[in-house]
């Protein structure tokens, strides 16, 4: 079904273009991608299939959507990425356009000048890969019950220590934005610094490989006694939080699309299968039940997506959408979740066939609605500002 896209022409012809790679360049990995995941092994790319991705996404000019201007991105408006990340997310194959979103914004919004050369700059030509080290074993999502510490040295510099876990990339990336509470009395909100922490830094170690359902790998680090220069404080001294929230805010919106996109796909499978399938002398397309979740799929798609670009449009206007990013957050995955299922319902057996990708999808979206903050703490976060308006 239609939707009519509230985007400038040259964004509609850069979706078209993303379309096209979608279905050019990921849609043919999917089958790969689907048999390592079936053999145990991680889903995602060769190291070979990136290195070509990278270089036809460079070809394309999708490289840098929205990096900086001034470094050779293309600095895109929020409403045309959310329409780039829905078409990604309709393929299992984990590929995201270089460089990560929410990284790239907390080291725009917050890096120094020194930093954005060293890092910054690097990290939008594809030259490093970022990692982000918040969540902590046993801290959960509550930011208050953070316990790595950064304390500042006779010399200006810092000593870190403490153990952060759930980490993505942590072991590729060559450098990490380590989250730490440098101000215990300062309250939960005051007392946090983010720190540029360089892989090879004495006293950091991985110390845990966690695989993770869907075909995907975190780590736990240690950081122990590790010392830092003064210029490794990334922004203000005990106004980490903020950025964090603008990097979190970044990816919850980027989870949206992502799951808006996987839910398309799903109902793109069970319409074609309710056509084609046919039990005790009928098409599944004439079942009652079969007809309410693709109608039911149809009206919630099309609403999370009037959230999800409503939502880009006020980012774009400079407005404060954290309690909208956090209704978002719950909507996406949760609906593509309900889809999913019932996308697998309707294939029967072979929904649970690993050679489709409805299980991969599914696992996927377990996930997202887990990580960057679970629904039940979104939903906390929508319903205190309502009960308090």
């Amino acid at each position: 079904m239609r939707f009519d896209l509230p985007l400038a022409d040259e964004h509609r012809m850069l979706l078209d273009l993303v379309d096209r790679f979608v279905a050019d360049e990921l849609m043919p990995l999917e089958p790969a991608i689907l048999a390592r995941e079936a053999k145990g092994k991680e889903a995602k790319c060769t190291r070979d299939e990136i290195e070509r991705l990278d270089a036809r996404v460079r070809e394309l000019g999708l490289w840098g959507l929205d990096a900086p201007e001034e470094m050779g991105g293309s600095d895109l408006p929020q409403t045309a990425l959310v329409g780039v990340n829905i078409t990604l997310g309709r393929t299992v194959v984990p590929y995201v356009f270089p460089p990560d979103t929410p990284n790239l914004r907390m080291l725009a919004a917050t890096a120094s000048p020194d930093q954005r050369d060293r890092y910054l700059a690097p990290y939008v030509r594809g030259e490093t890969v970022s990692a982000i080290a918040i969540s902590e074993p046993g801290a959960g999502s509550d930011p208050s019950a953070m316990t790595t510490r950064a304390v500042r040295l006779a010399d200006g510099g810092w000593r870190i220590d403490g153990r952060k876990i759930w980490i993505s990339r942590a072991g590729t990336a060559e450098f990490a934005i380590v989250m730490a509470v440098t101000d215990r009395e300062a309250g939960r909100k005051q007392g946090i610094s983010a720190f540029l922490v360089d892989r090879d830094v004495p006293g950091v170690s991985i110390v845990g490989r966690i695989p993770m359902i869907g075909g995907t790998t975190t780590f736990e680090v240690a950081y122990d006694d590790v010392r830092l220069p003064a210029d490794a404080l990334l922004g203000t001294e005990g106004a980490g939080f903020a950025p964090m929230q603008t990097r979190l805010a970044a990816r919850r919106l980027e989870v949206a699309a992502w799951s808006i996109g996987a839910a398309e796909r799903a109902l793109e499978l069970m319409i074609a299968q309710a056509r084609d399938r046919r039990t005790f002398g009928q098409p599944l397309a004439e079942r009652q039940s079969v007809q309410w979740w693709i109608a039911d799929a149809v009206a919630r798609i099309h609403a999370a997506k009037l959230l999800a670009y409503d939502i880009a449009r006020r980012i774009d206007d400079g407005e404060d959408v954290r309690v909208l990013v956090s209704a978002a957050k719950v909507a996406g995955p949760e609906l593509a979740a309900d889809v999913i299922d019932q996308a697998m319902q309707t294939f029967g057996a072979m929904g649970m066939a690993k050679e489709m990708p409805l299980h991969l999808l599914a696992a996927q979206v377990r996930l997202m609605r887990i990580y960057d903050g679970p629904s039940e703490v979104h939903r906390w976060v929508v319903a205190r500002a309502a009960l308090a308006s």
